[in-house]
């Protein structure tokens, strides 16, 4: 599997790039009041990117041997991750008010780019590491 790391690392990218892509555009439908923010085919759309996505993740975890509650940038990572699927959730579909999806979708914004410096990082301050 090793010798697969950079095609898998480029699949993990790419997946990240369409999955947070895809979000804020569901989420920008959202705030627009448009209905195909939820439409059956986006939603499962976003699945597939997700389920690629987390098995590129579980690949190179293996590969790279670091693995979250060990490496504590990956836990980081692991813990934001549920943050925002939980915000991502409100922001989309269970929010009772536009205002609490417009602030559920904004905070999910802000997390999935702070993951991404976590990752790129390589260290659980994320972009805050210099500092």
């Amino acid at each position: 599997m090793a010798a697969w790391y950079l095609q898998i690392l480029w699949t993990h990218i790419g997946c990240v790039i369409v999955s947070g892509t895809l979000f804020f555009a569901r989420g920008c439908m959202m705030l627009a009041g448009l209905p195909l923010a939820n439409h059956k085919a986006l939603r499962r759309i976003s699945v597939a990117i997700d389920v690629t996505l987390l098995a590129a993740a579980i690949a190179l975890t293996m590969i790279i041997h670091q693995y979250p509650f060990v490496q504590a940038w990956l836990t980081v990572k692991v813990l934001l991750l549920v943050a925002y699927i939980v915000l991502g959730v409100f922001a989309l579909r269970r929010g009772r008010t536009r205002v609490i999806r417009a602030t559920c979708f904004g905070a999910a914004v802000v997390v999935f780019l702070f993951i991404v410096t976590v990752a790129r990082a390589h260290n659980p301050l994320g972009i805050f590491a210099g500092l």
